[in-house]
């Protein structure tokens, strides 16, 4: 595996709103030699989540914006826009942020607005994915990372990841599962962007031939 420095890795900025176990999973992965991509800035719209105390225990740099401050959502956005230019970020992971941005965010920072989704979509936009796949009786549910665009839950598809939907499943089970995979696909779908290995055409991404293991197209627990 190549070993990265610091000026070859791709700087990135996370937002969050809570607990940021997905932000765990990218700092880990960002902590390793071999991975393509490090994280600059940690913002958070909500004072004292755990999230921040994360980000500070391997030593990357947070900030607290807290929307309530701000007069309208684009003011807060330029805030975060600003704080995140010093740093030099080049991409943004939304990674638990409990807040619709923009279109006028998602212009700003076109193509470079990437989120994680707990649904295969275009399968179920919005909240309650978990309690509306087991009302639909669906056999697969999963997670997405994508780029974000203006309209919620829509953008070109970078990485899917599925796991099994159990009869006796409730929305908080179900739930634990596509967490446990939404911890490795959006580190992996990071890498693939960092280091070229996947780019995006128009509406869609096209991944370089070899860039990704044919038996990670669907991850499921153990596999």
């Amino acid at each position: 595996m190549p070993s990265y420095s610091a000026q070859d890795r791709l700087p990135c900025g996370a937002m969050i709103s809570g607990r940021g176990s997905n932000l765990q999973a990218l700092l880990d992965a960002c902590a390793r030699n071999d991975f393509p991509a490090e994280i600059r800035l940690v913002i958070s719209n909500l004072p004292d989540v755990q999230g921040l105390a994360r980000a500070q225990a391997a030593g990357v740099a947070t900030q607290v914006i807290d929307h309530r401050n701000f007069p309208s959502r684009e003011a807060f956005e330029d805030a975060a826009s600003a704080a995140f230019q010093a740093a030099g970020v080049k991409m943004i992971l939304l990674a638990g942020f409990m807040r619709i941005v923009t279109g006028g965010f998602v212009k700003r920072w076109q193509g470079l607005v990437v989120n994680i989704h707990p649904a295969l979509l275009p399968l179920y936009p919005g909240l309650n994915t978990h309690a509306r796949a087991l009302a639909d009786g669906v056999k697969l549910h999963g997670c997405t990372v994508h780029f974000a665009e203006a309209e919620v839950d829509s953008g070109p598809i970078i990485g899917q990841a599925a796991v099994p939907v159990f009869p006796d499943d409730t929305p908080e089970s179900l739930g634990a599962r596509v967490l446990t995979v939404e911890h490795r696909l959006y580190p992996e779908c990071l890498r693939l962007l960092a280091s070229g290995g996947a780019r995006r055409e128009g509406n869609r991404v096209v991944l370089e031939p070899g860039s990704i293991p044919e038996n990670a197209r669907i991850v499921v627990p153990g596999g």
